[in-house]
């Protein structure tokens, strides 16, 4: 499963982004995650959408701001961020794997990263 992450960018602190998650095989199997990477931090965990049922998980920092989508049809899986803070600066990277999961072990397949700056 190949996956290419976009929508990335610099935005103000308040405003919002969407990102996407596409593939190029179906996702109908996998849960879809979103994790980032702030600058000098580990990775973390950010969001999970389950294929199945669509149930959710977030991280805590991330409830009621952010929102993971999935399109099974278009094989696309997308997070909108709103009121963004200048703590969610990081690449965000979306990864495929087996359960809906906050371990960035149980993932199987990453994108490549797309960069959210958020300035003060």
């Amino acid at each position: 499963v190949q996956l290419q992450a976009s929508g990335g960018g610099l935005v103000q602190a308040g405003g919002s982004l969407r990102l996407s998650c596409a593939a190029l095989h179906t996702l109908s199997d996998y849960d879809m995650g979103w994790f980032r990477q702030g600058p000098g931090k580990e990775r973390e965990f950010v969001a999970v959408i389950s294929w199945s049922d669509g149930s959710t998980l977030y991280t805590d920092s991330v409830k009621g701001r952010f929102t993971i989508s999935r399109d099974n049809a278009k094989n696309t899986v997308s997070l909108q961020m709103n009121s963004l803070k200048p703590e969610d600066t990081a690449v965000y990277y979306c990864a495929a794997g087996d359960h809906r999961s906050g371990f960035e072990d149980e993932y199987d397949y990453w994108g490549q990263g797309t960069l959210v700056t958020v300035s003060s």
